[in-house]
């Protein structure tokens, strides 16, 4: 799954050479720690960052010895160091390393999905100004409500990434902490002077109290973000395929020369990136709740959360990055079609200013209750198939309170809109 939907930037971050190159980072960082402490001779730091290496392939030749992928990366590490290999990994433990360069890797890969999000919110920037004044139908249960525009659509997807940006930034900072506290978090064998050069080394901030591992909430924080971000995708997903059926036909997914949407029916246009963020979203969405269940672990750790974060941690983040990546392809190729957008506005015969005509009429000394009845009787009507128009101006209720002037009034689609502007500014569009 990952392979398949992985972009090169993203992908590469959860490669077995990146979590290696992780570990290692942190490793010189412990090294140059005790230096500083003067534990380490400053010479041996200096020819370990020098020689220090690691193959892929000898760790996992040497894992099949040890059965500990950390255990198996010392010893490849210190094969090249020689006798100054005795520093390395000196009072501390695996997790140590481990947790600090998850935290890294899951915070670079949080830069990668802000940087998606804020892309994305460009591209809908951009359609919303775009289409500003387009003309569309708002649609509440399914059915035709009262009129909108098509920017402002986009300005409430607009706000709902403005927050899904918010969440990753906090959860951004969430997990940018990290940990030298040894086998169960009390400094035994480490001087928590070591933790604070690694974190500073390392851009994190030391964990106030940990135990063997960092509190596995902050990494759920960040897959939160990422199910939350991924429902708001499948919505908007969802609503370009909806707006881009054939009965409606607002809206259609870029379909370029020799592209194909059926193996049988060759006119077929279908909204194939959207459907695959919709499914996608699902599947990111399941790996929460396997990271909200790894919070719970026995006494100062256990080992039931490495499996499941090996596996959810880099397809949740790999597979939004490809999501947020696809649906702002979506957008920015996006066909829109305004006319098919009033069409669809009129199919109702006026029906959609029904709150118009009522609020006139209370507007003329009616009570709500009697305003009401009036005007869903005349809808009923036009329900069946009647100008909604022409309804009012044979309903003497209707014609003794209004002028045919008034009534017309309710049907200027540009009241509905008076107050866009001010949407508009909000969303610094």
């Amino acid at each position: 799954m990952i392979k398949r939907y992985s972009r090169p930037e993203m992908s590469s971050l959860w490669s077995e050479e990146s979590k290696f190159a992780s570990w290692l980072e942190v490793e010189l960082a412990v090294c140059e720690g005790w230096a500083e402490l003067g534990v380490v001779p400053r010479d041996a730091a200096e020819r370990i960052r020098q020689n220090a290496r690691f193959s892929v392939e000898r760790i996992e030749e040497i894992e099949q010895t040890t059965q500990h992928d950390l255990m198996a990366f010392v010893a490849n590490v210190s094969e090249h160091i020689g006798e100054d290999a005795r520093w390395l990994h000196y009072g501390v433990t695996s997790y140590d390393v481990e947790d600090n360069a998850l935290c890294l890797r899951m915070r670079r890969a949080c830069d990668i999905i802000i940087s998606d999000i804020e892309r994305l919110i460009e591209t809908l920037r951009a359609r919303a100004r775009e289409h500003k004044w387009t003309l569309q139908i708002g649609r509440t249960h399914g059915v035709h409500a009262e009129p909108i525009t098509f920017g402002f659509k986009l300005c409430v997807w607009i706000d709902e990434m403005q927050r899904n940006l918010e969440r990753f930034r906090r959860a951004r900072e969430e997990i940018s902490y990290g940990k030298v506290s040894g086998a169960v978090g009390t400094y035994a064998n480490v001087d928590p002077r070591v933790e604070e050069y690694v974190c500073r080394k390392l851009g994190l901030k030391p964990s106030p109290v940990s135990t063997q591992i960092i509190q596995r909430d902050r990494h759920a924080e960040v897959l939160a973000a990422c199910a939350i971000c991924a429902s708001s995708l499948e919505q908007f997903a969802t609503e370009i395929r909806n707006l881009q059926r054939t009965e409606i036909l607002e809206v259609q997914e870029a379909f370029r020369a020799g592209q194909r949407g059926s193996s049988a029916m060759p006119h077929k246009r279908n909204p194939r990136l959207s459907e695959q963020v919709t499914g996608i979203a699902r599947v990111i969405r399941s790996n929460l709740y396997p990271a909200l269940e790894n919070i719970a672990t026995w006494h100062e750790r256990d080992l039931s959360n490495s499996s499941v974060e090996r596996m959810v941690i880099p397809d949740a983040l790999t597979l939004l990055d490809y999501a947020l990546h696809t649906f702002d392809r979506v957008m920015a190729g996006l066909v829109v079609y305004p006319e098919n957008m009033l069409a669809n506005l009129d199919k109702m015969r006026g029906l959609i200013v029904s709150e118009q005509v009522m609020l006139a009429l209370i507007r003329s000394g009616l009570l709500r209750e009697e305003a009401y009845t009036i005007v869903q009787r005349n809808a009923a009507k036009a329900w069946e198939g009647r100008s909604f128009r022409e309804c009012l101006l044979e309903d003497p209720e209707v014609t003794s309170r209004l002028t045919r002037d008034e009534i017309e009034e309710c049907f200027d689609y540009r009241s509905h809109l008076r107050n866009l502007e001010l949407v508009f500014e909000r969303m610094g569009v």
